[in-house]
């Protein structure tokens, strides 16, 4: 070759890694939002009484049909891997179960992943789910009817559940059930934080509105919510919060509409409770990222995965094979 083309070449690798490595700490120094001042009354409050929060009268008021409440018990966990799932669903479970779900210990700290349901509308279904739950022990179904307007409620019971019942769990990942997650690399990332309170993180939505119109089933009246564009927000079909959120969003909870979406309903109990979510562009939000290797080994979620391509993309990814710059 030419030495201008040597020179192309040498200028457009230069440009892909300033553009993978360069996006990673933009975002990371200048694009986070700063952190908000507690000069608030109720978000002083909201912090104080989460601080505070008494697990046993939570433990005593057991709302859940079924519940491995014993899953945690005292062991020391890193990473609480709650996955949002849908009772028909026992196929993608056992997917996951076989795959990403699969870890237990990623750089010898404990992961454990869990299943968050509603209660089957059909009484065939809810057997499985009893059957499943027994063999399995990791799920967690509340008291309502899994539905689409009952998705908020399910974030709620996740929430309760956690801070009662794995207090103890360092950061909890709330996910979706089409998602890959990798896990090795979210862990390294999380590892590697010097903010030790108040982690909040995902794909942060910016200035989002409320859905006005009463034919949707999205509906947000007015007087629930009044304010035209939403807190910022993590994307839900993943986001890490740390224990310490996670009791903070349960306790500012009380004070929030149902009637919004799972992951607007987190954000705005987030605000309340003086915290500012963290932006990753690691995350996928809805985006499905076409597949490569090292790319999957780099990233934390994709969404709309297959059952084929989670089993190939699974093994191809911990094959343990390293992947050069």
């Amino acid at each position: 070759l030419r030495t201008h083309q040597w020179c192309f070449i040498l200028f457009n690798v230069l440009l892909f890694h300033v553009l993978l490595f360069g996006a990673d700490l933009l975002e990371k120094y200048f694009l986070r939002s700063l952190p908000l001042s507690y000069t608030d009354a109720k978000t002083l409050e909201i912090r104080e009484r989460a601080r505070k929060l008494n697990l046993d009268p939570l433990k005593a008021n057991l709302s859940y049909t079924v519940s491995s409440a014993a899953v945690c018990s005292n062991q020391e966990i890193f990473l609480l891997i709650v996955v949002c799932s849908s009772p028909e669903n026992r196929t993608r479970r056992n997917v996951i179960r076989q795959t990403w779900g699969n870890v237990t210990d990623t750089r010898g700290y404990a992961v454990l992943t869990l299943f968050a349901l509603g209660k089957a509308a059909s009484v065939t279904t809810q057997l499985e789910i009893n059957e499943e739950s027994q063999k399995h022990r990791d799920i967690i179904e509340g008291s309502f009817i899994d539905s689409p307007e009952t998705q908020t409620q399910k974030m709620v019971m996740s929430v309760e559940w956690t801070v009662t019942f794995c207090p103890q769990a360092r950061y909890i990942l709330k996910t979706d059930e089409d998602m890959f997650v990798g896990i090795p690399s979210l862990a390294g990332y999380l590892l590697s934080l010097t903010q030790l309170e108040d982690i909040y993180i995902g794909r942060v939505i910016h200035q989002g509105m409320p859905d006005r119109d009463p034919q949707s089933p999205c509906f947000v009246p007015n007087y629930q919510y009044s304010e035209e564009f939403y807190p910022d927000y993590c994307d839900g079909s993943a986001f890490v919060m740390s224990q310490d959120v996670a009791r903070k969003v349960f306790v500012a909870a009380q004070e929030v509409p149902l009637s919004v979406p799972p992951d607007i309903f987190v954000g705005i109990c987030a605000k309340k409770a003086g915290i500012t979510p963290m932006h990753s562009s690691r995350f996928s939000g809805e985006k499905h990222i076409s597949y490569n290797r090292c790319c999957y080994k780099f990233i934390f979620t994709s969404s709309n995965m297959k059952d084929v391509e989670l089993f190939k993309d699974w093994k191809e990814t911990s094959d343990g094979e390293d992947c050069s710059l």
